[in-house]
């Protein structure tokens, strides 16, 4: 099983076996921006760190930016999303997914929640 780890910012990463993180936004985030109708995403190669927007969600609602916890470089982005941005809406933590990155230091991870201090942080909102 790969590990999951969430932010409270409401994003979603996924360590996968190859040591890239794949990051989305969680279905609470989805919830809250309603109906997604464009996604502005990096260009593969980009460097970021903790400061940076690296992807804008645009819904009906409201305007999501989506800044990472750690720094690193996207090795590829979720190009499905260009014309199907309703993906994120519909599995934003499968085919909804927005990129994957390359990470300077996988031990940050160990600071994010998992699923059940995920959940439990929803419950206190």
């Amino acid at each position: 099983m790969q590990l999951v780890k969430f932010t409270n910012e409401h994003e979603w990463l996924r360590l996968e076996d190859d040591g890239h993180v794949t990051v989305g936004i969680t279905d609470y985030a989805q919830e809250q921006l309603g109906d997604i109708v464009y996604v502005e995403l990096p260009e593969v190669g980009n460097q970021f760190d903790t400061t940076l927007n690296l992807a804008i969600i645009e819904s009906v609602k409201a305007v999501g930016e989506i800044k990472m916890p750690l720094a690193g470089a996207v090795v590829k982005i979720n190009t499905r999303l260009a014309d199907e941005p309703e993906l994120v809406n519909r599995d934003p933590q499968g085919e909804g997914w927005l990129l994957q990155a390359r990470i300077e230091d996988p031990a940050v991870l160990d600071g994010l929640m998992d699923a059940a201090a995920y959940a439990a942080y929803l419950s206190g909102l």
